[in-house]
């Protein structure tokens, strides 16, 4: 009230001199007072009109062309001018001058300011400070309004254009995700469980400087924050095992305490008689202690804690061999049952026999079998000749007398057993060709004890029975052999008819024509009629 008091009375009295100035408006104008310090430089007449319109009141166009920063906040509709509480009045109500040289212009109780208007709301420890613990020179960032004496302008609305980054920009700079205006610390807002590690177990309750460490930068307290490592336990403890274990501590302990195990614990197994190897590294601890870890255990042989899978199919003279004579600590699955050592048995591994999986040989059922198994090719393989080949040929059903273990289709029976010797073009085709024919290729069509050495079996009659003799055809009467399929052995004059004169030049398609029978074209050689009318 006193403020507006004031503010009333300087008003009044600038009427007053209203009346005289535009008295003299014509002539020299007259100064009601002396400006006030901020506005000294504009003392004098001449300056006048750089604050006035001659006739009229006080424009606020003319204050905000000197005062931008107040103008440019009301334009854009921030800070204290814009509030609703002043909005709408003009620069002089509030902003008088010409009352002497050291009139406060600038003047308002600040424990009545009602800072809300400014559109910065104060919360928490804001509450409790100064104007001047804020609004200070090196917290304006403008040149030009850092120079101005008691503004109270120029500030901004982050944390940080007040207090220090502790931080050290290695968080971002919007402080008010993780904190509130009551205190620093806590960070209130703050929560663990949203960052990329969560926190469990004992970690709950863990101080946080545990983790996070405090430094000095720069002679600045700093807490580490940002950057640190977490992919693995040992980022933050030691490594009691020394890497023995491996890095991945969870595998054996928990979150809620160390000395909860999972599997093996802390205990060193290679510092017994008995170091863990292989799949015996991931066996729970009580698969082999099963009363108490410190009784005393038989672990010679593998048979000690293992049930023989074989049922004493290796034993000799009632002893089983140990299991790791076959098998590694890897697996069961994984035999290193040598080729070498199964050379050494009844059955030598040879030819594509050495490439065989086991399981084709030895699991034909839903049990492993190693013993009694057979040994000949007809124990594993499908006698596909049997009822077809003369057992004389292969006694005792064996395989080898023809076939051996690289090649199934390598063949090295004599033929000359059969009284067929193979012999020029026919020693150059396969068995298949002649036992199982060109067409419809099965084990059902082979033909070995039956097939007799008679040219037709194999090759087709494309003189159609022309020379037929009792239901036979000797193709090797006219055909020399298996070189080529020449007539060479044929004589024209042992025929019916003999070539004499000029016959003996006669090419023999001239007589001896293509003719057809059903859907059969051949030669006919076989001439019905020998008199001279039926050729000429």
């Amino acid at each position: 009230m006193q403020a507006a008091n004031y503010f009333l009375m300087r008003f009044q009295n600038l009427l007053s001199f209203a009346g005289l100035l535009f008295l003299f408006s014509c002539s020299a104008p007259i100064s009601p007072g002396e400006l006030t310090e901020a506005h000294s430089k504009l003392e004098g007449t001449a300056n006048c009109k750089k604050c006035h319109t001659m006739g009229k009141k006080v424009a606020d166009s003319k204050c905000l062309e000197c005062h931008k920063e107040i103008n440019s906040r009301i334009a854009n509709k921030k800070g204290y001018h814009s509030s609703k509480d002043v909005s709408g009045k003009n620069c002089i109500n509030c902003h008088s001058d010409h009352h002497g040289k050291k009139f406060e212009i600038i003047h308002f109780k600040t424990d009545e300011f009602n800072h809300n208007l400014t559109g910065y709301k104060l919360e928490g420890a804001h509450l409790k400070k100064e104007c001047k613990d804020c609004h200070k020179p090196e917290f304006i960032k403008d040149k030009e309004l850092k120079i101005r004496n008691n503004t109270y302008l120029g500030l901004q609305n982050t944390c940080l254009n007040c207090h220090a980054d502790y931080h050290q920009k290695t968080l971002p700079s919007d402080c008010m995700k993780c904190h509130d205006s009551k205190a620093f610390k806590p960070a209130s807002k703050f929560d663990h469980n949203k960052t990329k590690y969560k926190l469990a177990g004992k970690h709950f309750s863990l101080d946080c400087v545990k983790c996070h460490r405090k430094d000095s930068i720069k002679g600045v307290v700093f807490q580490e924050f940002a950057g640190i490592k977490f992919d693995n336990c040992t980022n933050c403890h030691e490594d009691k095992h020394k890497n023995k274990f491996g890095q991945d501590c969870q595998k054996c302990h928990t979150e809620e305490s160390f000395q909860i195990i999972k599997k093996i614990g802390e205990f060193d197994h290679y510092k017994t008689n008995f170091p863990l190897f292989g799949k015996h590294r991931t066996v729970d601890c009580k698969t082999c202690h099963k009363k108490d870890y410190t009784v005393p255990m038989n672990y010679s042989l593998c048979k000690d804690c293992h049930v023989d899978y074989h049922q004493g199919q290796f034993a000799k003279k009632g002893i089983t061999p140990d299991c790791k004579e076959c098998h590694t600590l890897d697996g069961f699955t994984v035999p290193f049952y040598t080729i070498d050592k199964h050379n050494l048995t009844i059955f030598p591994l040879n030819g594509s026999h050495a490439a065989t999986p086991c399981n084709a040989c030895h699991k034909k059922g839903v049990k492993w079998s190693f013993r009694n198994i057979g040994k000949k090719c007809v124990d594993c393989h499908k006698n596909v000749h049997e009822n077809y080949i003369s057992e004389k040929y292969y006694p005792l059903k064996t395989c080898e007398n023809c076939h051996n273990e690289s090649r199934w289709e390598i063949i090295t029976f004599d033929h000359v057993k059969t009284g067929f010797e193979l012999t020029a073009v026919h020693k150059q085709q396969s068995c298949r060709a002649c036992h199982f024919g060109k067409k419809n290729y099965s084990l059902s069509n082979q033909k070995f004890s039956s097939l007799t050495s008679k040219c037709i079996e194999c090759h087709d009659d494309i003189h159609y029975k022309q020379f037929d003799v009792n239901g036979i055809t000797d193709c090797l009467k006219c055909h020399g052999g298996f070189s080529d399929w020449q007539a060479n052995k044929f004589n024209h004059n042992n025929a019916a008819f003999k070539l004499d004169g000029k016959h003996e030049k006669v090419a023999c398609a001239k007589c001896h024509k293509e003719t057809k029978s059903g859907q059969n074209i051949f030669t006919q050689y076989k001439l019905k009629d020998y008199r001279c009318e039926a050729c000429h």
